[in-house]
């Protein structure tokens, strides 16, 4: 008897079936048994394959389905790449994960990065059908390819064979991941990334390099993914969790997390595939031809590039159809595949169709239809977990009187061009909000000179977080505020050279923190820094956009993009650039580093969201919250919200926790990290528990968010309409919302680090 009823796919696009299958059937069966992948002996006994299993699992059926329209030559070459990496999963569980052999695991795992050899390098004899695979795959297809091309392929082979250590883990600790840690490890390890890169290869054309990290292609790729992993771990859910004893699967992480039935974490993994597949339309319909008009993408690029979207969309639709025909997964044992052509709608899943009661129009209904300003009065915080103490800098007082000087010198007190009343600050307001306290804790080591600096970026960012929705919000003018962004950019030059003459506050104050910042780092921090400044004010634009199309954000997108938005990299990384020729780059761009990262940054997003939700939801009509992302998504209250946000605070930090205990050691011996280095990654964890526990006590003692002064706040307000007001401070965003509300727009205010 099955686990669960597979639910109703959300399934927009039909799959197709390329004419060459059987030529690609032969080829990649005689292919994997020339590397030996069918003669492979199994440690308990047999071998991993054999040629029965590997028609059963019919690999070209599943390339036929998801690259439609290659030629012959290509699709055996594709077929030949999945043939190697479901051979190296199946290899890599039967000789290391089942045997708990991390050792030898580390050790092929070294090896075959060998394989992978950069032009000019040789590699190595291969001693196991993974490496002879490997080896002839490599050779077969980099001198197709751009060397752009080559470094990310090569990045995400690295990730979805490197990664599988975290599975092996989690399988030795009998641990599960929490949601937000399980969707981002699963696109490492999961090998949707590395599919996506072989799409390019199939549709022969690469995604320009110009526009490669940018924003939408990085949102298509990753919603692509995470689709592809969310539809394989339902399909998957018996043979990995109940056969294999995994724990890597979005199903049991739901069960788990949330205390619910396996059916009910079933259905709640096809809510969320569905929602990745809707921001994937979304991004693809509205973002893909500005970026390209944006970059100046020449036509036969831009012809590339609306071929690559095309060919992930035949990648979802021919996914669904194999993993609902395949015997390795959960379909009722398979079906064998029409010989010369594509079956019915709908026959994949036990003959039923699959698109009749399809979630994603309720998805998106429930998406676009929040009620704005709703009163949902005082929410009772629950008990937040933190284990660390706080610190506080004995320069506060200090800073504290050189952060008001210093706004009113920039301006933050004036009047602002676009801003209907006075000013969007006072330093009566600006006092209440009290940052140099939030500065004076997560930064309590920096001398006076930096506990300024720290003060005067967190009072900059906090102030243009405020200015951009009351000067582009009320109008909606979107091209408006991404104009003022990219003059923002200017302020900030690599070289320190010239600047434009500041025009407003905004400028002045970027203009000033820049030189004193950026002043002392070595070129590539400098850049590093100006990224995440940049990834701070495009997010405003991101809440914008949101709020201009009344749309609540996708859960995943949204806890990504919170990351931004609350100023998390901008601020973090004011202490790690002092220290950055003493770690290897590289060591950042491991696993154990990126989830310590995001991992404080969740948790401390989420506690500006907790005592931020009645302030956003009831008196700026916002929706940037993750209590009221979860409450859309899950259709529950908000208390029940309240609990789940704060269930994930707590998964975060105990994640924090246990890689600060064993995976920094073990990452200090894998890289072979010197003292320096060791110390310098050990003061860095340090400094964001100082961060993670500054910010929990900031946001309890800070009255912005207190019900008494949000209604005297609303006071001032409709007697600032009366008398006209001037020095409104961020009360200004909350009239614009309001006269917005008055005049029917349906739009709220985006809300910002801190909200």
């Amino acid at each position: 008897m099955a686990s669960f009823t597979l639910p109703d796919f959300y399934l927009p696009h039909p799959a197709r079936l390329n004419p060459n299958l059987e030529r690609s059937r032969a080829h990649s069966t005689d292919w994997a048994r020339r590397t030996g992948m069918l003669d492979a002996p199994a440690p308990r006994g047999g071998t991993v394959w054999d040629e029965a299993g590997l028609a059963g699992m019919d690999y070209a059926l599943m390339c036929a389905y998801t690259h439609p329209d290659c030629d012959g030559p290509m699709l055996d070459l594709i077929t030949d790449w999945y043939v190697w990496v479901f051979f190296f999963d199946d290899d890599f569980l039967e000789r290391f994960k089942h045997t708990r052999d991390r050792a030898g695991a580390r050790e092929h795992l070294d090896r075959l990065e060998l394989f992978m050899a950069a032009e000019g390098r040789e590699a190595p004899e291969p001693r196991n059908p993974a490496e002879a695979g490997l080896d002839d795959l490599w050779r077969r297809t980099v001198p197709l390819m751009s060397e752009g091309w080559r470094r990310r392929f090569t990045r995400s082979t690295h990730n979805l064979m490197a990664e599988s250590m975290w599975e092996l883990d989690y399988i030795e600790r009998g641990h599960v991941a929490n949601p937000i840690e399980y969707v981002q490890m699963r696109r490492r390890v999961g090998g949707a990334p590395w599919s996506a890169g072989l799409v390019e290869c199939a549709v022969g054309a690469e995604v320009p390099e110009a526009i490669a990290g940018t924003r939408p292609m990085r949102v298509l790729s990753d919603a692509f993914s995470d689709a592809v992993h969310l539809r394989n771990d339902l399909f998957s859910y018996e043979r990995e969790v109940e056969e294999e004893g995994e724990n890597s699967n979005a199903v049991l992480v739901f069960e788990r997390f949330l205390g619910c039935s396996v059916q009910e974490a079933a259905d709640l993994v096809n809510e969320l595939l569905t929602s990745r597949l809707l921001q994937f339309e979304d991004t693809a319909a509205n973002e893909v031809a500005p970026l390209l008009a944006e970059y100046a993408v020449p036509p036969a690029e831009q012809a590339g590039v609306a071929a690559y979207v095309k060919g992930l969309q035949d990648w979802q639709s021919g996914g669904h159809e194999w993993h609902a025909r395949s015997s390795r997964y959960m379909n009722g044992g398979g079906a064998a595949p029409a010989p010369g052509g594509l079956p019915g709608p709908g026959a994949a899943v036990g003959g039923a169709a699959s698109v009749v009661s399809s979630p994603a129009p309720r998805r998106r209904a429930r998406q676009h239809s929040v009620r704005l300003f709703e009163p949902v009065g005082h929410l009772p915080l629950p008990e937040i977990h933190m284990p660390y103490a706080f610190p506080t800098s004995p320069h506060l007082e200090a800073a504290r009187t050189h952060c008001l000087d210093w706004a009113e010198e920039m301006g933050m007190f004036d009047a602002m061009t676009g801003v209907p009343f006075a000013s969007v600050w006072s330093r009566e307001r600006m006092a209440g909000i009290d940052l140099p306290h939030c500065a004076a804790m997560i930064h309590a080591e920096a001398g006076v000179e930096q506990l300024f600096l720290s003060s005067d970026w967190l009072a900059w960012g906090t102030y243009g977080d405020d200015v951009y929705p009351v000067v582009f919000g009320a109008g909606r003018s979107l091209a408006a505020a991404k104009a003022y962004d990219e003059r923002l950019a200017l302020f900030m030059p690599i070289d320190l050279g010239d600047v434009p003459e500041p025009a407003d506050p905004l400028e002045r104050g970027l203009d000033d923190l820049w030189r004193r910042t950026a002043g002392p780092m070595p070129e590539p921090a400098r850049r590093r820094f100006r990224d995440a400044v940049r990834a701070m004010t495009a997010s405003w634009l991101w809440e914008l956009d949101n709020q201009i199309r009344h749309r609540v954000p996708d859960p995943v997108d949204y806890v990504e993009m919170r990351r931004q938005t609350f100023g998390s990299d901008m601020t973090i990384s004011l202490a790690r650039l002092a220290r950055w020729d003493e770690v290897p780059q590289e060591v950042y761009r491991s696993r154990v580093m990126h989830e310590l990262s995001t991992a404080a940054q969740d948790y401390a997003a989420f506690v500006n969201d907790l005592h931020s939700y009645q302030k956003e939801v009831e008196f700026e009509g916002e929706f940037h919250n993750i209590v009221a992302v979860l409450e859309n998504f899950l259709d529950v209250d908000r208390m029940r919200a309240r609990d789940i946000a704060n269930d994930l605070m707590t998964a975060r930090m105990e994640q924090f926790e246990y890689l600060v205990e064993h995976g920094l050691p073990e990452l200090f011996e894998e890289y072979g990290l010197d003292d320096t280095a060791r110390e310098a990654l050990t003061r860095q964890a340090d400094e964001l528990k100082d961060w993670m526990s500054g910010i929990l006590e900031w946001h309890r003692k800070c009255v912005r968010y207190q019900e008494a002064e949000l209604r005297r706040s609303r006071a001032r307000d409709a007697s600032a309409l009366v008398s006209g007001p001037t020095g409104l401070g961020t009360s200004a965003a909350r009239l614009a919302s309001s006269l917005r509300a008055r005049r029917g727009s349906g739009a709220g205010t985006p809300s910002g680090a801190p909200s």
